[in-house]
């Protein structure tokens, strides 16, 4: 029982139950004082139509009549007080009533009599200073007989209630539970599971987030397997080059001559792997938001030119062409320089990779409105409208043009789009005027003043 109410169902049934219990209490306390005043109210009227009455009847009848008529009025707990000359028949009424009845005027109270609660009415008689009196207590024990006349509704109407609360319980808690059983299967692994969309609009709206996280776990769990596909390609090319070189080497397959070509291959495959490696580990940090970030005030322009320089002995003499656009101006922002280079750097690893010898490579920098703006343009053969849509997402372009081009892991321009947005920037792919691809760079900066 205890843990009955420990549950959704147990408490909403308490609390009906409780609101049935107080219910029931304001009813009667609202009910008995009303049914107290209606009887009391009653006995007044009563008992003014009883003084008109005897008035009229002691004025007419003897003395027989008049002590039979007395005897009546006792007999409904009526007591009959007569005032001649200003003087009442017997004590107990209080003095001014006697007064006022002798004066000549109508008395219609409420006073104690003999020491109990009564109602008092007082007509006067013709003659000098003579009236009668009647009075009748106060009813009481009303509120006993209220009580015992609407028991059983108020105990029909607890049931009702407590019954009542059960039947909301069970229609409240029945989507809740649906979603919890929804929830056990996501946590098992059934990607499958979909819940109902009925009921109330708070329950169809749980529905649809159960149903929207499904559909998402379904499909970023489809992206993790074809990520980790395309990466264990992207280790397993490299390990492959890298193991046979090595059992050449082991074997005694390689001649004198060529150990030197094996080793430089050998080291250039080991340089892929760490930066790939490199790469998954910065993917990994931001997305847990742990990667420390140095935040200084950086000329971008001068950044870019950086860049160009280490850059412009990878392109020749028989890569790309490589051009520099930049500002004779400075454009200072508040960034972390390691971190922008790294873009910059696996910007043009990507472009370097499949633009053809002679094919323009562009670094540029321009001044925006409230950013600096990197652009690292190319001549190659570029991105379909299909291809920017899922551009920054990891492994996408892997997978798309795997066998058809060369490709990289399908980690840089993820690794990218999170960087930059992790340092307040932001990324963008589209077509360049150069024919290839155009990545443009935005880098905010807090205030500045253009010439």
């Amino acid at each position: 029982m205890r843990d009955f109410f420990r549950t959704l169902t147990g408490r909403v049934v308490l609390v009906t139950a409780a609101t049935a219990v107080v219910a029931v209490i304001v009813t009667a306390l609202v009910a008995v004082p009303v049914a107290i005043r209606s009887v009391n109210t009653q006995i007044r009227a009563e008992l003014v139509e009883q003084s008109k009455i005897a008035v009229e009847l002691l004025t007419t009848e003897k003395q027989a009549a008049r002590e039979r008529i007395v005897m009546d009025l006792r007999g409904e707990d009526v007591e009959v007080y007569l005032v001649r000359r200003g003087q009442v028949d017997r004590s107990g009424l209080p003095p001014r009533v006697v007064q006022q009845v002798a004066a000549g005027l109508q008395v219609n109270t409420r006073s104690p009599v003999d020491g109990r609660p009564s109602f008092i009415v007082g007509q006067p008689l013709s003659g000098q200073r003579s009236g009668v009196i009647l009075t009748r207590p106060v009813a009481t024990g009303t509120a006993g007989r209220v009580l015992g006349s609407i028991w059983i509704a108020m105990l029909a109407g607890l049931a009702g209630g407590i019954l009542a609360g059960a039947l909301l319980a069970r229609f409240i808690a029945r989507p809740i539970r649906l979603a919890a059983g929804a929830a056990a299967h996501l946590t098992a692994g059934d990607r499958s599971v979909r819940i109902p969309r009925r009921g109330p609009a708070e329950a169809a709206d749980l529905a649809d987030a159960i149903n929207q996280l499904a559909t998402a776990l379904q499909i970023s769990e489809g992206r993790e397997r074809d990520f980790l596909l395309s990466v264990s390609h992207e280790l397993r090319t490299p390990l492959a080059t890298i193991r046979g070189y090595a059992e050449a080497l082991a074997d005694g397959v390689v001649a004198e001559d060529g150990a030197v070509k094996a080793g430089a291959t050998m080291l250039a495959e080991a340089d892929r792997l760490d930066r790939l490696i490199s790469d998954l580990l910065v993917l990994s940090r931001l997305e847990a938001a742990d990667l420390p970030l140095d935040v200084v005030p950086v000329d971008v322009v001068e950044l870019v030119r950086a860049a160009a320089d280490a850059w412009a002995a990878r392109c020749a003499p028989d890569g790309p062409l490589l051009r520099v656009q930049l500002p004779t101006t400075p454009l200072v922002v508040e960034t972390d320089p390691g971190r922008i280079r790294q873009v910059i750097d696996g910007l043009c690893e990507n472009a370097l990779r499949v633009v053809p010898a002679g094919a323009p490579l562009v670094l540029a920098v321009h001044a925006a409105e409230h950013a600096a703006v990197i652009e690292v343009r190319d001549g190659g053969p570029g991105f379909t409208d299909d291809d920017l849509r899922v551009a920054f997402e990891r492994g996408a372009l892997n997978r798309r043009y795997r066998g058809i081009r060369k490709v990289g892991s399908g980690l840089g321009l993820a690794l990218a789009a999170r960087l930059v947005a992790r340092l307040g920037g932001r990324i963008s792919a589209g077509h360049a005027p150069e024919g290839g691809a155009m990545f443009t760079v935005e880098l905010p900066y807090p205030s500045r003043t253009l010439p």
